[in-house]
């Protein structure tokens, strides 16, 4: 029997972690989350097996572009969920190791998929 794979969701709102985590245990997930950067780091110098992180931009500072630096050293994918379109942002993201960046409102198909795709890699 294969494990459930473990995705690090990464929001400062708790809600929004509730509810994702939410989703993806229903879709068979096991998660683990972060809602600053003290506990990102705390989880990341864990020896997890993390196979994916979903990290939203939002109220975070420009620190965040370390942590991303550290996953991508770590060799953990990692997708970023922003709540707008914005090209600077997405350059920054993807220059800091990001597969790929997402849109808020998200579209929960496009979202699973991508999400299935990056763990079957």
């Amino acid at each position: 029997m294969s494990e459930k794979p473990l995705i690090l969701t990464v929001d400062t709102n708790n809600r929004n972690l509730e509810l994702l985590n939410q989703f993806l245990g229903k879709e068979g997930y096991q998660t683990i989350s972060a809602n600053n950067l003290e506990e990102l780091d705390k989880i990341l110098n864990q020896s997890l097996k993390i196979q994916l992180v979903l990290l939203d931009l939002t109220g975070f500072s420009s620190s965040i572009w370390e942590r991303c630096e550290q996953l991508k050293h770590q060799q953990i994918p990692f997708l970023v969920i922003s709540p707008r379109q914005n090209a600077v942002i997405q350059q920054a993201s993807l220059a800091h190791g990001a597969r790929s960046m997402l849109i808020k409102p998200l579209a929960i198909r496009q979202f699973l998929g991508l999400i299935k795709s990056f763990l079957e890699d």
